[in-house]
C-alpha cells in the first residue's frame, strides 16, 4: 500500500461520553497516525457520526523519522457539537465562517465571524478592542500585578506594575482556529522589569468566546520580592442608563449573582412586571415614564452599586460584596463553597465575560467588577488576590546547619531531604492559567452565562478511543476482565486510580504552587500523607506518575484520569522545572516546597512526561515547556546531578568533553528530550544526538551496564571505551523503559538504524533480574543494588515478549508478585478515619506510597501487554 492508500479512519469521543451542550471557542485534539500513511496533515477530514464532513483544520503535531505525520491537530469550530467524529482520509468541508487574522497597526485583528478582536504587538496592553456587530465592547486587556519587600499584607506598601508587551507573533491563522502568542514583561513603579509572561490567545471561526492561556515565570528573589497580586483586567464600556447596567457573577454549582447596577426590583413601589423582567433578563428596561406608581420619577433614590467583590482565598470558601463607591463600606452579598470563577459586565450595548478554569482549586483567586456607575467598567479576573496574603516562596527552613555534603548525606536518613544552602529557590519555576474571554452584543441570558461557565469549569474535549490509540505511547492493551487473574489485576489498578483521584479531594491537594501534584508518603500514625516530612512530601513525579495517570488513560478512556493526568503535567512541568536562572531546563526532585531540594535533574523535566498531553490536545505550552529543554545536555556543566555520591567527588569537575551522564536517568531524559524535538520541529541537531548516543550506547562493552558514560557536550557523543558495570534501581523508572521501547520499535520499523542499541536494551531488560551466575556469565560479575523488583519485572517482561522466552516471562509475574517497594496487600485496601483522630474523615491505604503506585500500575499494565499468556497469579 501506498501513502495515498492506506486507510486512515480515527473515531472521536467527548470525554465524558457525551455531547456537551456548548464547546465555547470550539475544540482542539490530537489524533495518532500508522508511519506512512499521510504525507501532508491536510489531505485529512473530518466527518460526523452519520458520515456527514465537518468543515475542520488540520495540521501536522509530529513526524515519523520518514517525514509523514505521526499525529496530527484536528481542530473544530464553533458549531453545534455531534455526539462523534472521524477522522479520515479526504477533502476537508468548506467552512462556512472562517477567522481571519490581518495585520493593522500596531498588531493583529482576529476576525471570528462572531466579533473581532485587535491584539497589540507593543504596549502595556495586550488586547486593544475587542467589537461585536460593530460596537466596541471591551479595550485595554492587561496584566496587572504588585509585589512588597516583606510578607505581612501592607497595602500601602506595595509597588504596582503592568505587563508590557514586547512582542506578538502569528502561529495559526485559520481558517477554523488562529493562535497568536503574546511575550511581555511587568513593568513596575520604580522602572523594574520582572515575571516574564507568555499569553496565547485561541480563536475559532463563529465562536464569540477565545481562550487565553496565561504562563508566567517567577525571576524575583524570594527573600525580598512577595508577589501580591496577579491578574487579568479588561475595560468594559457602559453607555445605557443605570438600570440598564447588569452585573453577573458565577457562585458554585451553576449558580450565579443577577443584579443591576440600579436594581428596580424589591423595592416599596412596584415598576411593574414589564420593567422587573426585562431587567432580570438583561433586557432594556421600557421608557422611565412608563413605569407604574410613579416609580421612574423615583428611581433617582436609589442607590448605584459601583464596585462588586468575590474573592475565593481557600478551596472551600468564597464571599462576596458590593459597595457604592471606593469611599463607602462593603456591603456583604452572599457566601458559599466553591465558586466557578466566571463574571459578567456590561449593558444593552455589549459586555464582557471572563472566566478562569481551575478558580477555586487554584486559590487565592477572585474577581472585582469596579466602576459600574461610571463611563467604564473595570473587569479583574485575580490569579493571585490582593486580598490574600502576599506570596512567600522562602525555603521554608533556615538549613539547620547543613553546611557539607556530609551533614547533608546524614540529614537525608531522617528527613530524606536533599537539602543544599542556594537550591532550594523558587528563582525560575512557572505557572499557567487557563481562562475564556466572551464579548458580548448585549447582556445575554443567565443561561448563555451558565452554558459558557460549564464550558469554562469543565473544558470540553474530543479524544481518540482507546482503540484508536493502541500501539502509541508505551506498551499497553485494553482493560480485559474475562479471566479471574487479569479482572484481579484490573481491579488493583482501579483502585489505585480511584484512591489518588478521591485523594485529592480529601486532603485538599489545591492552590496556586500545589495544584496538579500529589503527595509522596504516607503518616499512618497521623493519619496523614506526609506533607511536612523533607523528600516525602510533594511528589514531584518521582518514579513516574505522570506515565502512570497518562498511560492509564489511554487504555481505559476515563475522564477523571485525563483530568488529573493533565493538571499534573501543567504542575510539574510548570512549577516543578526551572524556566530561568542558573538551573533553566532542570526539575527539582521531591519536597515539602516543590522547588526546595537540591536535586535538580532532568529526570523531572523530561518531555516522557509532557509528550502524551501535548498529542492528545495539541496544546502550545506544553510543547513549548518541550522545545524549550533541546539544549539541556548543557545543564550538565552546571550541575552534577551526583555530586554527593559519587566515589570521585572529591576529584571529579564538570569537563564539556567528558561529562559524567548517567545512562538510566539522565539519558532517557535527554533521549526523550532529543526524540521530541526532533518530531516535533525536525531539528537535526537533536536527531543526530539521539542516534549517535543510541549507537554509543550500543558499543559500549556494557551497554547499559555501564551506568554512566562520559559525554562529550561538542560532538553529542559517548566516549565507548568506557568498560565497567553499575547499577542504579532507579535508572529504568523515569520514563527509561517506554523511550527505549518507543527508539526498538523505530528500529524494528526501519525508521531508524542504531546498531547494537536494540541488543544492549535487551540485555539490561534480561539480566537485571537474572541469578548472580547469569549475570557473571555476562557481565563478569554479579550485580549489587538491585532494588524495586516489581518495577523491574517490567524490563523482564519486556524481554520475553521481544525473545519469545517463557521462562523470562515467569520470571517477571515471580518478581511482579514479590511486591513493591513498601506496598503490601494493605495498599488495595481503603481504611476510614474519622474525627476526632483526624480533622474531616479520610481513607487511607496504609502500605501505600506514590512510588509504587506509580510503578506496579504501570508494570501491572506492561506485564498483561507483554506476557498476559504466561499470568497465572500470585499462588501459581
Amino acid at each position: 500500500m501506498t501513502a495515498e492508500t492506506t486507510t486512515v479512519d480515527v473515531p472521536l469521543r467527548w470525554l465524558d461520553d457525551a455531547a456537551p451542550d456548548l464547546a465555547a471557542g470550539g475544540v482542539t485534539c490530537g489524533v495518532p497516525l500508522p508511519a506512512g500513511a499521510v504525507r501532508d496533515a491536510g489531505d485529512l477530514a473530518v466527518h460526523d457520526g452519520d458520515g456527514a464532513p465537518v468543515p475542520a483544520q488540520t495540521w501536522p503535531l509530529a513526524l515519523w523519522p520518514d517525514g509523514s505525520v505521526k499525529w496530527a491537530g484536528v481542530a473544530l469550530g464553533n458549531g453545534e457539537p455531534a455526539e462523534g467524529y472521524r477522522v479520515v482520509r479526504g477533502p476537508a468541508a468548506a467552512a462556512a465562517v472562517r477567522v481571519t487574522v490581518t495585520a493593522v497597526d500596531g498588531g493583529y485583528a482576529v476576525d471570528t465571524g462572531a466579533g473581532t478582536t485587535v491584539v497589540a504587538d507593543s504596549g502595556p496592553e495586550f488586547i486593544r478592542s475587542m467589537r461585536v456587530g460593530g460596537n466596541e465592547v471591551a479595550t485595554g486587556g492587561r496584566l496587572v500585578s504588585s509585589r512588597q519587600d516583606h510578607p505581612e499584607p501592607d497595602v500601602h506598601g506595595r509597588v504596582h506594575a503592568t505587563g508590557h508587551v514586547t512582542g506578538c507573533a502569528v502561529e495559526q491563522d485559520g481558517p477554523l482556529r488562529a493562535v497568536l502568542r503574546v511575550e511581555g514583561v511587568h513593568r513596575d513603579d520604580t522602572g523594574r522589569a520582572w515575571l516574564p509572561f507568555t499569553v496565547r490567545l485561541v480563536f475559532a471561526a463563529g465562536a464569540p468566546t477565545f481562550k487565553l492561556v496565561h504562563s508566567f515565570v517567577f525571576d524575583g528573589d524570594p527573600e525580598r520580592d512577595f508577589l501580591s497580586s496577579l491578574g487579568v483586567e479588561f475595560t468594559v464600556p457602559l453607555r445605557a442608563a443605570w438600570q440598564d447596567r447588569h452585573v453577573r457573577i458565577a457562585g458554585a454549582e451553576g449558580g450565579f449573582l443577577r443584579e443591576a447596577v440600579r436594581g428596580l426590583t424589591g423595592m416599596r413601589r412596584d415598576p411593574g412586571a414589564a420593567v422587573r423582567e426585562a431587567q432580570m433578563d438583561g433586557r432594556a428596561t421600557p421608557p422611565a415614564d412608563t413605569w407604574e406608581r410613579g416609580v421612574g420619577d423615583l428611581s433617582r433614590w436609589i442607590p448605584a452599586w459601583d464596585d462588586y467583590s468575590l474573592r475565593q482565598l481557600s478551596a472551600n470558601g468564597y464571599t462576596l460584596h458590593k459597595r457604592t463607591a471606593p469611599d463607602r463600606p462593603w456591603i456583604d452579598v452572599a457566601q458559599g463553597t466553591r465558586a466557578d470563577g466566571l463574571a459578567y459586565v456590561g449593558d444593552t450595548g455589549g459586555g464582557l465575560a471572563v472566566g478562569l478554569n481551575g478558580f477555586w482549586q487554584s486559590h487565592p483567586t477572585g474577581i472585582d467588577v469596579r466602576g459600574a456607575a461610571g463611563d467604564a467598567a473595570t473587569l479583574a479576573t485575580w490569579l493571585w488576590s490582593p486580598e490574600s496574603a502576599p506570596m512567600d516562596l522562602r525555603f521554608y527552613h533556615d538549613g539547620l546547619g547543613q553546611e557539607t555534603y556530609a551533614d547533608q548525606l546524614d540529614a537525608l536518613e531522617i528527613t530524606y531531604e536533599d537539602y543544599e544552602p542556594g537550591f532550594g529557590t523558587a528563582h525560575g519555576i512557572g505557572r499557567t492559567h487557563e481562562l475564556t474571554v466572551t464579548p458580548f452584543a448585549a447582556t445575554p441570558p443567565v443561561e448563555e452565562l451558565a452554558r459558557i461557565t460549564r464550558a469554562t469549569v469543565t473544558r470540553p474535549q474530543l479524544t481518540p478511543t482507546p482503540e484508536a490509540l493502541q500501539g502509541m505511547l508505551g506498551d499497553w492493551d485494553l482493560p480485559d476482565r474475562t479471566d479471574p487473574h487479569r479482572a484481579a489485576l484490573e481491579d488493583r489498578v482501579s483502585f489505585l486510580l480511584d484512591f489518588y483521584v478521591g485523594q485529592v479531594e480529601q486532603r485538599s491537594w489545591y492552590g496556586f504552587w500545589n495544584y496538579g501534584d500529589v503527595m509522596h508518603a504516607y503518616d499512618t500514625d497521623r493519619h496523614t500523607w506526609r506533607y511536612d516530612v523533607g523528600g516525602y512530601a510533594w511528589d514531584n513525579s518521582e518514579l513516574s506518575p505522570d506515565l502512570w495517570l497518562w498511560t492509564s488513560f489511554l487504555r481505559t478512556g476515563r475522564a477523571d484520569v485525563y483530568r488529573l493526568a493533565e493538571r499534573m503535567t501543567r504542575h510539574t512541568g510548570d512549577v516543578d522545572v526551572y524556566h530561568a536562572g542558573p538551573w533553566q531546563g532542570l526539575g527539582t526532585r521531591h519536597n515539602v516546597q516543590h522547588w526546595g531540594c537540591s536535586a535538580k535533574q532532568l529526570r523531572i523535566s523530561t518531555p516522557a512526561y509532557r509528550r502524551p498531553h501535548y498529542f492528545l490536545t495539541g496544546d502550545e505550552h506544553t510543547r513549548d515547556l518541550m522545545l524549550e529543554l533541546r539544549d539541556s545536555d548543557t545543564t550538565f556543566l552546571a550541575v552534577d546531578p551526583t555530586r554527593k555520591v559519587r566515589r570521585d567527588a572529591a576529584t571529579y569537575r564538570p569537563e564539556r568533553r567528558a561529562l559524567a551522564v548517567g545512562l538510566g536517568t539522565d539519558w532517557s531524559a535527554l533521549a526523550a528530550t532529543w526524540l521530541a524535538d526532533w518530531e516535533l520541529t525536525g531539528n537535526e541537531r537533536s536527531r543526530d544526538r539521539l542516534l549517535g548516543t543510541m549507537r554509543d550506547i550500543g558499543a559500549l562493552p556494557k551497554g547499559f551496564f555501564t551506568g554512566e558514560a562520559l559525554y562529550d557536550l561538542d560532538t553529542g557523543r559517548f566516549d565507548t571505551d568506557r568498560d565497567r558495570v553499575s547499577v542504579s534501581h532507579l535508572s529504568a523508572v523515569f520514563g527509561l523503559v517506554e523511550v527505549c521501547s518507543e527508539l526498538v520499535g523505530l528500529i524494528d520499523a526501519g525508521q531508524l538504524e542504531a546498531p547494537g542499541f536494540k541488543e544492549a536494551w535487551l540485555q539490561y531488560c534480561r539480566l537485571y533480574l537474572a541469578t548472580p551466575e547469569q549475570q557473571t556469565a555476562e557481565l563478569g560479575a554479579p550485580l549489587s543494588g538491585i532494588h524495586l523488583e516489581q518495577a523491574h519485572s517490567r524490563l523482564a517482561a519486556y524481554a520475553a515478549n521481544r525473545l519469545g522466552d517463557d521462562a523470562l516471562a515467569d520470571l517477571a509475574w515471580d518478581a511482579y508478585y514479590s511486591g513493591g517497594e513498601f506496598m503490601g496487600e494493605a495498599a488495595f485496601i481503603a481504611v476510614r478515619v474519622l474525627p476526632p483522630e483526624v480533622l474531616a474523615p479520610v481513607e487511607e491505604a496504609r502500605t501505600l506510597w506514590t512510588n509504587d503506585a506509580a510503578q506496579c500500575s504501570l508494570a501491572t499494565i506492561q506485564n498483561l501487554a507483554l506476557i498476559g499468556h504466561r499470568l497465572k497469579g500470585p499462588q501459581a
